[in-house]
């Protein structure tokens, strides 16, 4: 199944979230572990332009990061129509997955490149948002376009908060509700994939929604979809939130999904621990 980030730059694109098929975008796990719906039937997808990025991911002209995490990660944008993830930078090796720009949805195609973007002379190690979680591949440099993204996200399951920074600065914190114990949210390094305005903000997903690259580990399929996606979105229970409640998605309040949804780009790195 093609999946991928969207491309750092204002564009909505309608779309519906159905079951998965060839060709089609996988549903998202629902919110609540007690209602079995299926994800919104509509909505759109906004991403955001990015900046120029140096070959290692650090701004240019900045001093090196001398100890944690860097303060720019690195998105790269498909500019061929399709992009084919190898197992190794070698034409000749296996493949993991070879990925239509723009997608079967209209979406470009953008992946998270590994380590600031490790590069092999012509070859770029990206994450991929294929099973299993944690995946990575290796994309030819001459099919990517690479920009700086200044934001990340972590999730803390053993305190139900959520931060962001920007460029190492705690932005933003809140409360997060989380997967129960026989669907809970798994453990990892995935990025945003997505973004959807669901046609009722009033819903359990409240008035957006991100898809996660990553998948849940105990769900092989969910609302009729054959892949259940882990998801960030707000919800119409707050009272949930510090609770293991879902069926692995992460839940946030309204006006905190509004705003990450008009300042945190796509490509975005989300670590879950």
């Amino acid at each position: 199944m093609t999946r991928a980030a969207e491309r750092l730059a204002v564009v909505f694109l309608a779309m519906v979230l159905a079951g998965c098929a060839a060709g089609t975008r996988p549903t998202l796990i629902d919110a609540d572990a007690s209602d079995t719906s299926t994800s919104p039937a509509g909505g759109a997808e906004l991403a955001r332009e990015g900046v120029e990025a140096s070959p290692d991911g650090a701004e240019s002209g900045s001093p090196a990061e001398a100890a944690g995490p860097p303060a720019f990660t690195v998105v790269a944008s498909a500019v061929s129509p399709s992009v084919t993830a190898h197992v190794e930078p070698d034409e000749s090796s296996a493949v993991v997955e070879q990925f239509a720009n723009p997608t079967p949805v209209g979406s470009p195609l953008v992946f998270r490149a590994v380590d600031g973007g490790a590069a092999d002379g012509e070859w770029i190690q990206v994450h991929l948002p294929v099973q299993p979680n944690g995946a990575t591949g290796w994309v030819r440099r001459a099919d990517v376009a690479l920009s700086n993204n200044p934001f990340r996200i972590e999730v803390d399951r053993a305190t139900y908060s959520l931060r962001v920074f920007n460029q190492n600065s705690l932005w933003l914190e809140t409360e997060v509700a989380i997967g129960n114990g026989d669907t809970p949210t798994p453990v990892g390094d995935f990025y945003l994939l997505e973004l959807l305005a669901p046609p009722d903000p009033g819903g359990p997903y409240g008035p957006f929604a991100f898809g996660l690259s990553g998948f849940s580990e105990v769900l092989d399929s969910f609302g009729g979809a054959d892949t259940a996606i882990i998801g960030l979105h707000g919800t119409n229970d707050p009272s949930s939130l510090g609770t293991d409640v879902s069926h692995g998605c992460i839940r946030i309040e309204n006006s905190v999904i509004e705003k990450l949804a008009v300042s945190v780009p796509l490509g975005t790195p989300v670590a879950i621990t």
